[in-house]
């Protein structure tokens, strides 16, 4: 998985009617674009995350 600040992180419910979680990318922590990731979630909270399976990058303003 690569990614750039700015990108999204879509994490997939695990559960029927669990909602996707989204967080923007505002730090790559690991080299050549590789996790671990700051991200921000739209309630500002920060945190550092390396995504799983059920994780995928959405570049740009997807």
């Amino acid at each position: 998985m690569h990614a750039k600040t700015g990108d999204k992180v879509v994490t997939h419910g695990r559960t029927v009617g669990q909602k996707d979680r989204v967080a923007e990318i505002v730090e790559v922590m690991g080299k050549n674009g590789e996790p671990p990731y700051r991200v921000r979630d739209d309630q500002g909270h920060e945190s550092v995350l390396y995504p799983g399976p059920d994780s995928e990058v959405k570049t740009g303003g997807a």
